[in-house]
């Protein structure tokens, strides 16, 4: 089974996007709606996948994924964010992001990271 933790604290923005992860029957999607919870959901099970919004409750994506980074540099994650590539690159060097999605991802984003979390070792 694969574990995917959602940071948000805007579920509504994920709907689409959960729904296209629930497609695949052996995806178990959990929820985290701040950085303290989500540090808190690493222990004692290291989800598979940790995708977090853009802001939470206050806290930028990005600074969440240097935290989770501190926490277990082993974690896979993927990063809502409006920036450019270049600039979305350039911002998160260093944390082991593998994906960044467009704010309020679909189904179809869904799907990519799915691939993407397939190939990761």
């Amino acid at each position: 089974m694969t574990q995917i933790l959602i940071v948000t604290s805007e579920k509504k923005n994920f709907s689409e996007f959960m729904d296209g992860l629930k497609q695949n029957k052996t995806v178990t999607i959990i929820t985290a709606d701040s950085q303290d919870e989500t540090i808190d959901k690493l222990s004692p099970d290291l989800p598979d996948l940790i995708v977090i919004d853009e802001n939470v409750d206050g806290t930028s994506g990005l600074t969440i994924a240097r935290n989770v980074l501190m926490k277990n540099a082993m974690t896979n994650q993927a990063v809502v964010s409006s920036l450019s590539l270049e600039e979305f690159h350039d911002t998160s060097e260093g944390l082991g992001i593998m994906a960044q999605l467009p704010p309020e991802p679909d189904a179809a984003q869904a799907k990519i990271v799915l691939e993407i979390l397939k190939k990761m070792p």
